[in-house]
């Protein structure tokens, strides 16, 4: 029996950070940085966020285990003291030291249509741009059109690492109703990480 590659996540970088529009929450909303004694509420949100098992996400494995966990690196926009949303501002060493890595991004459901996930993943390269970071990187799902959107609105731009990936965008960005955007791009050789200073 042939065994089936797994695909990797699509990736995507965002060359400058030099000039990032602020962060406004909407009314009510407040942005602050993970504290002890978020694991509980961030692992709900992130849960009912991506539509899992209530107790399938374990922050302490997922978060807090990674030798690149730092508090202030996990940011959360709550509202009356409630989880609603959540990025971090990650770094992998495979990138480079200049690049950041946006990671974890969620949304609780009943905060949706409110731009929170743009915001608070905007949150996250201001946090990456005062770590000394210039660029940033991150992975996502081929089928999670609105968080596609979301980046690609934000100047992400497909990167890519292998060689499923060309087809993979076209398909994405059609469904997008943006087929002829970044065409030379996806035309054009893989990515070279990490990142030159």
């Amino acid at each position: 029996m042939a065994v089936t590659e797994k695909l990797p996540q699509l990736l995507m970088l965002k060359e400058s950070l030099a000039a990032l529009a602020p962060v406004e929450l909407p009314e009510g909303y407040v942005l602050r940085a993970f504290r002890e004694g978020d694991q509980a509420a961030w692992n709900a949100m992130m849960d009912a966020a991506f539509d899992r098992k209530p107790g399938t996400t374990n922050f302490d494995k997922d978060m807090q285990a990674d030798p690149e966990f730092r508090a202030e690196r996990v940011l959360i926009v709550e509202r009356n003291g409630a989880a609603a949303a959540t990025a971090s501002a990650w770094f992998r060493a495979a990138y480079g030291p200049r690049c950041g890595y946006v990671h974890w991004v969620g949304t609780h459901p009943a905060h949706r249509g409110k731009k929170l996930g743009f915001l608070v993943s905007l949150a996250a390269l201001h946090r990456m741009k005062a770590e000394g970071r210039a660029a940033a990187v991150l992975h996502t799902d081929d089928f999670r059109l609105p968080a596609l959107r979301i980046y690609l609105e934000m100047g992400f731009r497909p990167a890519l690492d292998h060689e499923s990936q060309r087809e993979r965008w076209r398909a994405v960005l059609g469904k997008l109703e943006w087929p002829e955007r970044f065409a030379a791009r996806l035309a054009g050789p893989f990515e070279k990480f990490p990142l030159e200073a």
